[in-house]
């Protein structure tokens, strides 16, 4: 009959204990010096190890001829408890018997002194899904319990493991396995079992693994089985029904150049090809997450969890990318896969993601603008955006000030000669600069942002004796700043940086500057009586 790879390459000694030297060591030098506890908990996450270390020091403390705190597995006591037939040795599944009858039965029991082996012991998987009154009822034996009695306790969740356990236990936390133990142990069983497999099988399998071998080893057995040729990463893919990280990559590379159409295209094609839209995301969640430690860390050697993509790509990809936008892509990935177990519908889920990751002017969220904003200060700072002007300025003169509007500047009478322009602005050199960065100081939004030391400001002044004329762009900046207040924080302000007394006043730039009354009313009848003009001056 045939038997999984996972219970066939269980490990039988603590030496074959794949990732867990720590834990092994101190187990090891506590069989040889005989300074055994009486009650063990072996916490960690699933598939790293906990119940084979529990059934090892089982063997170990009751073997014949132990080597180096290693069970021999050849003397009676070892074949016994390997094939299930010893009676001192008991494997209890607390899912299934988690209630107080249960412990009774089991500390009644207890007392008897073994009949096949040294110490009687006795290894509860998942504690902690025993209920409260069993784990009162298991309190005392395991405090004070017979010198022929061993207790091995195994979890997955050390919290819900009441205190009054925990103190009378010696925790062992058994860590994730890493990649590259995971993918030298695959290689391994593969050679053992005849398995052609290269290794960027090996390497993508210890990743779905995700730190539990016996993960990695239900893959490989499922991933051999629907192939007679060489295994390798696109044939691993095609059996567990994932896109793969070069695709996502393409992916990811899509929703960089904001092209919905493109991302939606590939989603639709993974789709067709039965693609499980879970993994999707959990791969797209890899790719992210390499991509913010290239970008935030990338001299730590932190490990990359894409393992297929070159260093290359992932440089590359990275640099499409602002730190904002992968901060919005993580949080809104994990949304959508969290949404999965209550969605009827994860192909639309999927989608609506995508469309919100390349099109992010879509939503109002804080996220979403400074993911826009961290993209537009990206551009800037590498050069590939540049701000240009609407309308093109001509190269000037350091000195060379703009055009000013002066009471003189009026149009000739009919036959007269045009009267020469008005002198240039008047202001210093710098002066104009010095003054709006005092106002910006002062005023409040919004009219600190019409005051600004560029050409294209809604605000222009120009400077003509004692007088400061303010021309605005538009209507709306000529209601807002020909206020009485705002009119005299800038003459002193203006005064203060002239030593001088300034006047200030403001004007459209349709209507130029604000004409003298007087000069007005002379204009106005030079217009109407041309003629008399023209005898006087004959």
């Amino acid at each position: 009959m045939y038997q999984a790879l996972y219970r066939k390459y269980r490990p039988q000694t603590f030496d074959d204990v794949v990732g867990q030297l720590a834990v092994t060591q101190t187990l090891k030098t506590q069989l040889q010096s005989g300074k055994l506890s009486h009650a063990y908990l072996f916490t960690g996450s699933r598939g790293t190890g906990k119940t084979s270390s529990a059934k090892i020091l089982a063997k170990a403390v009751n073997c014949e001829n132990p080597q180096d705190g290693n069970p021999c597995n050849c003397c009676k006591a070892c074949l016994a408890i390997d094939s299930g037939s010893c009676m001192d040795v008991l494997e209890i599944d607390a899912a299934s018997n988690n209630g107080v009858d249960n412990v009774r039965d089991l500390r009644d029991d207890a007392i008897y002194t073994p009949s096949q082996v040294k110490k009687r012991v006795y290894i509860i998987d998942e504690v902690h899904m025993l209920s409260i009154s069993a784990f009162n009822a298991l309190l005392k034996i395991i405090e004070e319990p017979p010198e022929h009695l061993l207790f091995i306790l195994a979890t997955t969740e050390l919290h819900k493991v009441p205190a009054t356990i925990l103190s009378r236990c010696q925790r062992f936390s058994f860590r994730r396995i890493s990649q590259e133990d995971i993918a030298a142990r695959l290689q391994y069983v593969a050679y053992q079992e005849n398995i052609d497999m290269d290794d960027s099988a090996a390497r993508v399998l210890a990743r779905m693994a995700d730190g539990g071998m016996r993960d990695g080893l239900s893959l490989l057995d499922q991933c051999a089985s629907s192939t007679t040729g060489e295994l390798n990463a696109q044939q691993v893919y095609a059996s567990l029904g994932i896109a793969g990280v070069q695709e996502c990559g393409k992916l990811l590379a899509c929703i960089a150049q904001q092209d919905a159409n493109g991302a939606l295209s590939l989603l639709n094609r993974y789709y067709a090809e039965g693609k499980d839209m879970g993994a999707l995301l959990d791969e797209m969640t890899c790719i992210t997450r390499d991509l913010m430690v290239i970008r935030t860390a990338p001299k730590e050697g932190i490990s990359m969890l894409s393992g297929v993509a070159t260093d290359e790509e992932v440089q590359s990809l990275a640099q499409q990318f602002s730190d904002g936008e992968l901060v919005r892509m993580m949080n809104l990935i994990h949304q959508t896969a969290a949404g999965f177990s209550k969605s009827a519908g994860r192909r639309l889920d999927v989608e609506l993601m995508l469309v919100n990751l390349c099109r992010p002017a879509l939503s109002l969220e804080p996220e979403a603008i400074n993911a826009r904003l961290t993209r537009v200060e990206d551009q800037l700072r590498t050069g590939a955006f540049t701000v240009k002007a609407s309308v093109p300025v001509q190269e000037q003169d350091e000195e060379e000030q703009p055009p000013m509007f002066t009471d003189d500047d009026v149009p000739p009478m009919p036959g007269e000669e045009p009267v020469a322009q008005a002198p240039v602005n008047e202001a210093p050199e710098g002066f104009w600069i010095d003054l709006v960065t005092q106002l910006r100081k002062e005023l409040k939004p919004p009219l600190s942002a019409f005051f600004a030391p560029t050409p294209n400001a809604p605000i222009k002044g120009v400077l003509q004796g004692n007088r400061l004329i303010l021309i605005c762009t538009n209507q709306f900046a000529m209601d807002m700043v020909n206020k009485p207040e705002t009119l005299m924080l800038v003459s002193g302000k203006a005064s203060s940086l002239l030593g001088r007394p300034i006047q200030t006043v403001a004007t459209d730039q349709a209507s130029g500057v604000q004409k003298n009354e007087q000069m007005e009313k002379l204009l106005d009848f030079g217009r109407n009586h041309s003629d008399i003009v023209k005898i006087k001056n004959d």
